[in-house]
């Protein structure tokens, strides 16, 4: 039962003791599960963070793979190049005294994804809950919208967790609204689907990370911290959020990769946008063209062949407010 002085996501979390906080989208995602992953720690759950990564992982010494596709990052964990965000953000946990092992799986299809997963959770002994976290809101994509952002690091995310029946509970919170915008997402469609998740039951509501708060001070050290240490790839979805939480707003400079962008930075943003990952993945109309991939081009492809197939796609909507 849910009701108005808690967020549904952690009252679906309440009686969890061990849960696994995990980016969906690659690159710096699991940084915007780091609040929720302090809040529940505080809250005295074991709170494990693992991440679909971008780097390099398959170069990284034997001792790092706890299985084909797991490694576990750890502050000493030998960094290749200076783009490796579990490492990054695993110094900067080992500096605040919070343990330091972030998990990294390799960029593929969803079926080894899924093995990955569950090898990572009978190393941990079992999980309650999984919560994938979305840098921006793509994951909400359906699949028939005029735009879908970047999916396919989501869709192999929310598919190899579908498919992990045994944890009771697998929730997706997505934060900064807005970032997908120059990835073609139409954010109208984005609420349009919120809105049928939450007439079938599976959406777990909104609520901001309030820039006074423990987990929002540490927020905004960490996304410092990422960018001062990859000065070349600094994320932008994170340093949107990051702006939106110091009160920014409108076209904020904090990279030069945004340069030949105007950016719409503001309250939103810092808004996670939650759903029960079950029903999200129950109305995506091509995640089950998924279960056999082995590689993420093979994602890339099918996807392709359903759009190709769609007689009529949802076109941008101008948000009328």
């Amino acid at each position: 039962m849910f009701t108005l002085h808690e967020p549904p996501l952690f009252t679906r979390l309440r009686d969890a003791r061990r849960v696994l906080v995990a980016g969906a989208g690659g690159g710096f995602d699991v940084y915007a599960g780091l609040p929720l992953a302090l809040a529940l720690r505080a809250a005295g759950k074991d709170v494990h963070l693992a991440n679909l990564s971008f780097a390099e992982l398959y170069g990284l010494p034997a001792e790092v793979w706890l299985e084909p596709d797991v490694a576990a990052v750890r502050p000493d964990t030998p960094a290749r190049g200076d783009y490796f965000p579990e490492h990054t953000l695993a110094t900067w946990l080992d500096g605040h005294g919070l343990p330091a092992t972030v998990y990294a799986f390799p960029r593929t299809g969803v079926k080894p994804l899924r093995d990955a997963y569950r090898a990572l959770l009978d190393r941990l002994g079992g999980v309650d809950a999984i919560v994938l976290v979305d840098g921006g809101t793509d994951i909400l994509m359906r699949g028939d919208e005029h735009g879908l952002g970047t999916p396919e690091e989501d869709m192999a995310s929310l598919a190899a967790v579908h498919g992990l029946d045994e944890v009771p509970h697998r929730l997706v919170a997505c934060l900064g609204f807005g970032v997908d915008a120059h990835h073609g997402v139409s954010h109208a469609l984005v609420l349009e689907n919120l809105a049928a998740l939450d007439r079938e039951g599976g959406y777990l509501g909104a609520f901001s990370l309030p820039r006074d708060s423990r987990e929002g001070a540490l927020y905004l050290d960490a996304v410092a911290h990422a960018q001062a240490s990859t000065p070349g790839r600094p994320s932008i979805v994170n340093g949107s959020v990051a702006a939106a939480v110091r009160g920014e707003f409108g076209d904020v400079r904090f990279t030069e990769r945004t340069r030949d962008s105007e950016l719409f930075v503001n309250p939103l943003m810092s808004v996670y946008f939650c759903a029960d990952a079950p029903a999200l993945a129950r109305r995506n109309l091509y995640l089950d063209r998924l279960e056999d991939t082995v590689l993420m081009r093979q994602i890339s492809s099918r996807i392709e062949d359903f759009r190709d197939g769609l007689p009529v796609l949802r076109q941008p909507r101008a948000y009328p407010h």
